[in-house]
């Protein structure tokens, strides 16, 4: 097949964008052929030097870098940008199969749409957040620091001073979802989940809209290797940004509270404040190989307590491979990964139940059963590239079929 995949990044810096070009990766060495339709300016990550994947520039810049009238009049409807999309599709060498959009928010907007469909091309978007119902993208309120329990586009939802930069990102997120409420409706379109209970939550705040629902993990590139010993660490770590709604205010205030060294990889808001605690160490951010060397020489446990509803953090199905236990959030779609007590801890975002979950990591003899039932149970059926594009191949397919039966009944 052919296959264009639409994101705004071509390199590996957050969840998305690692997704969407580990993606077009496998599905090259599983023999489609690739274009990757980049959106932003920037540099490409290595995985993208195959013979299979031709990538292409859009030339767009972030909406929140341009002047701030065009950057709101660009986040609800932007047509030049849905004009180079448009032209860069009509000039590809052989019309594509599908196109899979991984992330539209940050330079894009609902234009692209309208694009697609004219084209008569089928779309599949991957649900990596909740910008496809939610305003503000995670379904939480950064002002009370708790998840959304609001009905998007409500009246309540429209007063809630909930987004995590300001009013006015408020403001113009509302109105583009409004857009794209309007841009889909009777419009057919199939998105992807990363995990079950994605499918649980997303699939009733987009009742409104005509979608398909389908079910793929996330791809994960870990070589295997001889497990990791964490009987051998000397805290728990933690990977990633450091906010407040991925909870790595918890894991120091727990990892305290049961009397046990936080490590912590990563930077963010949060940085200045847990360097000032005691027991904390940060080290900012590493090179992925330098991050799991350091997790599997330190870690006893990696702990992701998301205060939000997050919906497959990598890190969590990384460290399995690896062979470290993983507390983690019971918010969070990676938690259905975990068995409890087995690979884990699957715990409530909470100081006390975390440190609960900690404590029980100071038997030695029982940390290695946990680090050994997790690379035995991850590797038993690996997220791998080849998996991950297995499924999508077997997705497509689908699409195509329900395409083609459609047009048979017409």
């Amino acid at each position: 097949m052919n296959i264009a995949i639409l994101a705004e990044f071509a390199v590996a810096s957050g969840g998305a964008e690692k997704v969407a070009v580990e993606s077009a990766r496998g599905l090259a060495e599983a023999g489609h052929a690739v274009t990757y339709l980049q959106a932003i300016d920037g540099p490409a990550d290595a995985l993208l030097d195959h013979p299979n994947i031709a990538r292409i520039s859009l030339h767009n810049t972030d909406i929140w870098d341009r002047p701030a009238h065009r950057a709101a009049l660009s986040g609800l409807w932007d047509g030049p940008s849905a004009a180079r999309l448009g032209a860069a599709l009509d000039g590809l060498p052989v019309r594509p199969d599908l196109v899979h959009v991984h992330q539209w928010t940050r330079s894009l907007s609902p234009s692209l749409f309208p694009v697609l469909f004219a084209r008569g091309l089928p779309v599949v978007v991957t649900l990596h957040d909740y910008f496809m119902a939610c305003p503000n993208g995670v379904y939480y309120r950064f002002d009370t620091t708790a998840p959304c329990a609001l009905t998007p586009l409500s009246p309540s939802c429209l007063a809630a001073p909930c987004d995590g930069r300001s009013r006015l990102h408020k403001l113009v997120r509302t109105g583009r979802n409004a857009v794209l409420r309007t841009t889909l409706r009777r419009k057919r379109l199939d998105v992807i989940h990363v995990s079950d209970a994605s499918v649980a939550r997303m699939g009733g705040l987009l009742a409104h809209l005509d979608l398909s629902h389908h079910r793929v993990d996330n791809p994960v590139r870990v070589a295997r290797m001889a497990p990791a010993d964490p009987a051998r660490g000397d805290a728990v770590a933690y990977v990633g940004r450091l906010t407040r709604e991925k909870g790595a205010d918890l894991v120091a205030a727990a990892a305290a509270r049961a009397g046990l060294p936080a490590l912590f990889i990563g930077s963010g808001p949060l940085e200045a404040e847990l360097r000032a605690m005691p027991g904390v160490e940060v080290v900012g951010w590493r090179s992925p190989e330098a991050v799991w060397d350091t997790v599997r020489t330190r870690a006893r446990a990696l702990v992701a307590p998301s205060r939000w509803y997050e919906t497959g953090p990598l890190t969590v199905y990384e460290a399995l491979a690896h062979g470290i236990p993983v507390i983690a959030s019971t918010r969070a779609g990676a938690a259905e990964k975990i068995v409890d007590g087995v690979n884990g801890f699957a715990v409530a975002p909470e100081v006390e139940a975390l440190a609960g979950a900690m404590r029980r990591l100071s038997d030695d003899v029982d940390l290695r059963a946990l680090g050994r039932a997790a690379s035995d149970r991850y590797w038993t059926a690996p997220m791998s590239l080849a998996a991950h594009a297995a499924a999508l191949g077997g997705v497509y397919a689908r699409i195509r079929e329900a395409r083609a039966d459609l047009g048979r009944a017409a």
